[in-house]
């Protein structure tokens, strides 16, 4: 959550070969989730004609993937990290914004709920039982010419990825992905954003920061191939 997810589905789902960008919200623990993720596709948009993929993002550990459950052969996973200060004050910001008291605007519950997300994807990297691909998740606003090269091979895609990209039925509605008016401009927008008015405690931080070190270490390790800003 909040590592550029919106706009990596709105520069998948641009592309003709793919369907889908935004988040379902479902489980994909058996073979029946396929049909649930068509579904729920359908609902607000058609198939490509001549497409090969149908998008999906799980953004927290409520939702389980389980591939070897899916038989799946053309399956393609990608997994991203993004680095934690700039990430818990965003979800901070984000969520002390809603009308109501929320969770996840308290530095220490957003720090917490990270810590528990990146440890849950160094968990499945060591039990995938399919390749995946590995990128830092800034790569999208600092370097998306190294990127965008880089999934299109992995993807296995025609042409390549563009850092243009549609507005979609969905683009900018709660529970979908990003709501901020960012996303609806087309394009990657380099700028960025100033959270210095969120204050994450030292010894916060500095917990999740070894996490993610230690976690990034591991699903790189056991990435079938990556790219990072290193």
């Amino acid at each position: 959550m909040r590592a550029f997810t919106s706009l990596a589905g709105h520069i998948l789902g641009s592309h003709p070969q793919i369907n889908g960008y935004y988040e379902m919200h479902i489980s994909y623990e058996d073979a029946s989730a396929l049909d649930r993720q068509l579904e729920v596709f359908l609902e607000g948009d058609e198939i490509k004609e001549s497409s090969r993929y149908l998008f999906d993002k799980l953004l927290h550990n409520d939702y389980v993937l389980k591939p070897e459950q899916l038989g799946m052969a053309s399956m393609k996973m990608l997994v991203s990290l993004m680095e934690p200060e700039h990430t818990i004050k965003s979800i901070v910001d984000l969520f002390a914004q809603k009308e109501i008291d929320d969770l996840y605007a308290s530095p220490v519950e957003a720090a917490n709920y990270y810590i528990g997300r990146i440890q849950a994807l160094a968990d499945f990297s060591r039990t995938a039982t399919q390749p995946y691909y590995y990128f830092d998740a800034e790569l999208w606003q600092r370097a998306p010419e190294t990127l965008l090269p880089r999934l299109s091979d992995w993807l296995e895609l025609d042409s390549p990825l563009s850092e243009r990209y549609q507005i979609f039925s969905h683009t900018g509605k709660a529970r979908k992905g990003d709501s901020s008016e960012r996303i609806h401009r087309g394009t990657i927008d380099r700028t960025p954003v100033d959270y210095s008015h969120v204050a994450i405690p030292e010894e916060v931080l500095r917990a999740a920061r070894e996490v993610y070190r230690e976690c990034r270490r591991q699903i790189i390790g056991n990435a079938a191939d990556s790219v990072s800003l290193d």
